[in-house]
Order: structure tokens, then C-alpha cells, then sequence
């Protein structure tokens, strides 16, 4: 393909460092925050002002206590602040204040940031599934589809909730621990000193533990995506997996993924556990320290009831906000590793498809093209395994209005060649030419507006009968979609059912019979009205009666336009203007049925006499 290629979203990606790096690539998403950043502004104003009226509280509250203990007689080492500690009713009315701006402050601190966080991530998905589904083939072809769900939805969550929730913890707890510190340093400074000696021990610890932490996480995010793909799988193939009656051995995958990643969690939490146990006694024996540090300073009149109480009160939030940050890291750092996993979908290369409402993607404002066909010396091999050559100097021709048919075994190309017709991928040396003209040299979408095929495996999306059939011109009228159905033969069986076009499909199509499936997609292909027809088995699947309803569509379908037929049933090809035959990636004969059958040793003939003869073998056992 052109283009670039970037980095692959790999789930085996190790965790991201916390770094300035990090921080830089995850800033730059912070552009979805641009439309809404007046309220983001406010609203963490709000956290700020809420922060610093929780730092105001312990400071009333050892105001108060001064204020009763000199009521009562108690000791007291001087009013300290300059405050009347007598008034304990104004205190507690400040105290009832600072309690009231932190609510206010707290209410619209969350709804604001919800509502942004809301807004924002809901553009970042909307941009991160158009840049996804606008991705080519090769992309595709080299990711698991529950994988890139799994990420899309995990890492996107996990932004969300680092944005209005980790993210303003951190910053509230930047707040408190800074406040805190000069707080009690201008209260005691000889406290300060005997509570700060145990700081370097628990955070050294705390990083140690936190580094743990980080890697048992990441562990268990990936063992649970590991379980998210097989719940993908398996309900994508659900029809596989009842007709193989492998339901006990998908339950079994599925249980050992989930044991596993119980494990990795068991393991996480004994490390929590252990990191707990010591913070808590950690914590508990400092406090232990400074109360009984700070009662030998009251003793000795260094310090009154009050001042010993809010230093109390500072410690606490401090100590909170010191814990905080071990956890909000080690989200934030799960956050950095998230976003730069979304980023690098992002740069991505996507098609360069355009808008359905440009004038060149219109069906009603673009020329139809004549729908000649030429391959000329085309050489290919999958980007995923270039070491494996599918086509080789390939070349045929298909005129405008001609029927083409491509027959050959399985994996000699067949599929390759409609790939690189519809552009799915670019040929690694020749040329695809529509109309004369390099297919690389149209835009995608006019492109691919002038095709329509018609798949032996069809996929219906699940909505209406109505809504699939629309699928192949986007917008159609329902005569529109009615008229398609009734030259598709399919009209009268979407009206027997009892809400008609407007019958839910099912999951992938699942309520309708394969032949059913069959016809609401020729539907769909007559309903874009292409010049460039492709029809990849797609009577295979059908019963006689069904062979015979559909085989008139197609008939009615391929009249004026080019089709490109794929076949292994040669009966279905006899008609067509020139057949194919392709072996290992190599137009090895052609010409008419008559031509090739006539054609002594050749590869047709010989695929024709097995076919035919074993139909009149079981013709004549029927």
C-alpha cells in the first residue's frame, strides 16, 4: 500500500515509563479539550479553591480548640495566630463556611468535569473509529478483531476516567501535600522535622512497590484482553462452535484465561497487601511519634491544644495526599501507556476515501465509468507474508459489458485478483487498469462506487431487512429498496414475514437461510446500480430452486456491466465471454467453454470431465 506505517497496536507492548516523553504525546490529545475549556478552566478553579478551603478547616478547627481549652482554664502557650480564641462561636461558623465553599466547590467541579470529559472523549472516539475503519486491508489483515475492540474500548475508558477523575485527584493532592508542608512548618517547625525523618523511607518504599504494582497490572490487563478475544471469537463463530459441539472445550479456554488472570490479580493484591500492612504501620507509629512529641511540647508551653491539633490535621492530609499519589501514579501511568496506544492508531495511514457528500463520491454526481478491465504483468504477494508470491505476471483483459469468469483451484489467486481490482491492495510490480487508466489514480471512493460484489459468505449487518439492502446506496428511497428486492428475486419472501422490510436480520444475518442471504445481497448490489459487477461464488451455496431464482437476478443484474465471476462450479461459468483458468498465481489458459473444453490436456477440460462426471454419477445414485 502507500502510505506510511506505523507503529502496531500490539497488546504485547511492555508498560509505558512515566516520562516527559510520555507526557508530550499524551498532551497532544489534550486538543480535544479546546472546545470545551472554559468549563474545564472553571471547573478546576473550583477544585483549586475547594482545596484550599480544606486547607483553611484544620486551621479553624485547632482556633476552636484553642478557644475552648482557655475557656476551661487549660493550657495555653499564647494565642499564636493573633485570634480571639475565645470566640468559638465565630469559629465554628467559619468552620460551617469552609465546610459549604468545599461542597459547592465540589458539585460543580463534577459536573463540569464529567460533562467535558463526556464531550471531549466522545470526539476522540468518534475520531478514533473513523481513522480505524478508514485503515486499509493490510492493517486488518495482521490484527485480531477482538484485540483492536478490546483496546479501543479498555484504553479509551481508562483516558476517561484518568481525565475527570485521576488527573483532578492528582492536582487536589498536589494542592494539599504543598499547603500541608508549609502549613505545618509555620505551625512547629520542630515537629515538621521529626514527622519529615520517616518521609524517604515510605516513599522510597512506595516507588519500589508502585514499579510492582505497574507491572502486575499491565500483566492482568492482558491476561483479560487475552479472555476478551476468545469471548470474540467464540460468538463470532458461534455456528462453528455448536455444529463442532465444542462448547465444553471453548468454556475450558475461557476458564483457563480467567484462572489465569485471577493469578496475575492474587499476585497484585499480595504485594498490595504487604506495601498496606507496612504503610499502616508506618503511618500509625509516626502519628504515634508526633502526638507523643508534640505533648512534650505543650508540656513545656511550646505549643497549645490547638496548634498540636491542626499540626495533627495537616500530617493527616499530607499522609493522605502522599498515599494518593501511589495509587493516582500508577493510573496515570496506565493513562500515558493508554493514550499513546490510541495515538499511534491515529498516525496511522488511513485510505484516502472521501467524504460520501464530495461531489466525486456522489453516486448521482459521478460519471459512470465504461467498466473495462486490464491487468497488465501484475506481481503480488500479502504484506504480512512477502515471502509468498500470489500472483505472478498476471495479465487479462475484460471489455466493457463482458462476463469474465476466473476458475481454479483453492489459494491459486482467485480472491487476490478481485482484491486488487476493489484496491484492498496496490499490485507490488504492474498495473491495474479501469478504463485505460491506472486504478491507483482514481480516488478511492469514485473508485470503488462504480463495484458491487456479491460474496459467497454474505454479511448482513443487524437491523432491518430494509437497512441491509440500503447498505449498497446509503440514503435510497424504500421504492428504491423494493424495486431492488424484486429484481433480486427476494421480494416476496421479505414480505411474507410479518413486519416485512422492516424484519431484524439478526446477529451477521443469522435469522435469514443462506440462500435468503444470498438474494437480500444481490439486492444490495442492484440497488448501486456498479458498472463493475463481482460475483465470488455466489450460487454455491444455494439450493436448486433458489440456484434458479437467483441465477435470473444475476442474469437480469449482468446485463450491460462488466462481471468478474469466481467460480468452482465450472456449470456456472459456461456462458461467460472468456474464462480464466488460474494456477499458482498464473493465467495458465483462456478462452470460451467450448475453447478450453476442446482444448486437449489442458487444465479446464480436466476440471470439467471431474466435475461433470461426478454429477452424472450422482445424478444417476439419485
Amino acid at each position: 500500500m502507500r502510505g506510511r506505517h506505523h507503529f502496531p497496536i500490539d497488546s504485547k507492548t511492555p508498560p509505558t515509563r512515566l516520562t516527559w516523553g510520555g507526557l508530550r504525546e499524551a498532551g497532544r490529545l489534550l486538543a480535544y479539550l479546546l472546545p470545551y475549556r472554559r468549563k474545564f478552566v472553571a471547573a478546576h478553579l473550583c477544585l483549586l479553591v475547594g482545596s484550599l478551603a480544606g486547607l483553611a478547616f484544620p486551621f479553624f478547627t485547632g482556633r476552636l480548640i484553642d478557644g475552648a481549652s482557655r475557656s476551661l482554664g487549660g493550657l495555653s502557650a499564647g494565642a499564636g495566630w493573633g485570634f480571639d480564641a475565645a470566640s468559638i462561636n465565630t469559629m465554628a461558623l467559619f468552620l460551617v463556611l469552609v465546610l459549604a465553599v468545599q461542597a459547592l466547590c465540589s458539585s460543580f467541579q463534577t459536573y463540569w468535569l464529567t460533562e467535558v470529559g463526556e464531550r471531549s472523549l466522545a470526539d476522540l472516539r468518534r475520531d478514533t473509529y473513523g481513522r480505524l475503519i478508514r485503515l486499509p486491508m493490510a492493517f486488518f489483515a495482521q490484527r485480531r478483531v477482538g484485540e483492536l475492540t478490546n483496546r479501543l474500548a479498555a484504553d479509551l475508558s481508562l483516558m476517561q476516567q484518568t481525565l475527570t477523575g485521576s488527573a483532578p485527584q492528582f492536582i487536589g493532592q498536589l494542592v494539599m501535600l504543598t499547603g500541608g508542608l508549609v502549613l505545618i512548618t509555620l505551625t512547629s517547625g520542630r515537629l515538621t522535622l521529626v514527622m519529615l525523618a520517616s518521609v524517604p523511607v515510605v516513599i522510597g518504599l512506595a516507588v519500589v512497590f508502585g514499579r510492582l504494582t505497574r507491572k502486575i497490572s499491565f500483566e492482568a490487563m492482558e491476561r483479560l484482553a487475552d479472555t476478551n478475544v476468545v469471548v470474540e471469537e467464540t460468538l463470532q463463530g458461534i455456528a462453528s462452535v455448536k455444529a463442532f459441539t465444542n462448547e465444553d472445550y471453548e468454556t475450558g479456554r475461557y476458564r483457563a484465561g480467567i484462572e489465569t488472570f485471577i493469578g496475575v490479580v492474587l499476585r497484585g493484591a499480595l504485594y498490595q497487601g504487604a506495601f498496606t500492612a507496612f504503610i499502616t504501620f508506618a503511618g500509625f507509629g509516626s502519628i504515634v511519634l508526633m502526638i507523643w512529641y508534640g505533648a512534650r511540647l505543650v508540656e513545656g508551653g511550646a505549643l497549645t491544644f490547638g496548634d498540636l491539633t491542626q499540626f495533627l490535621m495537616y500530617t493527616m492530609f499530607i499522609g493522605g495526599a502522599i498515599g494518593g499519589f501511589v495509587r493516582l501514579y500508577g493510573e496515570l501511568q496506565r493513562a500515558i501507556g493508554a493514550t499513546q496506544r490510541v495515538r499511534e492508531l491515529l498516525q496511522e495511514e488511513p485510505e484516502q476515501i472521501e467524504h460520501a457528500d464530495s461531489t466525486t463520491a456522489s453516486p448521482k454526481g459521478v460519471r459512470r465509468s465504461a467498466g473495462d478491465i486490464a491487468f497488465e504483468n501484475v506481481t503480488f504477494a500479502y504484506p504480512s507474508r512477502k515471502e509468498v508470491t500470489v500472483l505472478r505476471n498476471l495479465s487479462l483483459t475484460a471489455k466493457a459489458g463482458q462476463r469474465i469468469a476466473l476458475v481454479g483451484p483453492s489459494g491459486a489467486g482467485k480472491t487476490t485478483i478481485v482484491s486488487l481490482l476493489l484496491r484492498f491492495y496496490d499490485p507490488d510490480s504492474g498495473r491495474v487498469l479501469i478504463d485505460g487508466r491506472d486504478a491507483r489514480d482514481y480516488p478511492l471512493r469514485r473508485l470503488r462506487d462504480q463495484m458491487a460484489i456479491v460474496p459467497q459468505d454474505v454479511l448482513l449487518f443487524g437491523g432491518t431487512v430494509a437497512e441491509n439492502i440500503a447498505y449498497g446506496r446509503p440514503g435510497a428511497s424504500q421504492a428504491e429498496i423494493e424495486e431492488a428486492a424484486r429484481l433480486a428475486n427476494a421480494h416476496d419472501f421479505i414480505a411474507a414475514f410479518p413486519e416485512g422490510y422492516q424484519t431484524l436480520v439478526g446477529e451477521r444475518g443469522i435469522k435469514l437461510s443462506g440462500g435468503q442471504r444470498q438474494r437480500v445481497a444481490i439486492a444490495r448490489a442492484i440497488l448501486r446500480n456498479p458498472s463493475i459487477l463481482i460475483l465470488d461464488e455466489a450460487t454455491s451455496s444455494l439450493d436448486s430452486e433458489s440456484e434458479s431464482l437467483v441465477q435470473q437476478a444475476l442474469d437480469t443484474l449482468m446485463q450491460g456491466r462488466t462481471s468478474v465471476i469466481i467460480a468452482h462450479r465450472l456449470s456456472t461459468v459456461r456462458r461467460a465471454d472468456c474464462i480464466y483458468v488460474i494456477k499458482e498465481g498464473e493465467v495458465v489458459e483462456s478462452g470460451t467453454h467450448d475453447e478450453l473444453v476442446a482444448r486437449p490436456g489442458g487444465v479446464y477440460r480436466t476440471l470439467s470431465e471431474l466435475q461433470f462426471d461426478l454429477s452424472d454419477q450422482t445424478s444417476m445414485q439419485r
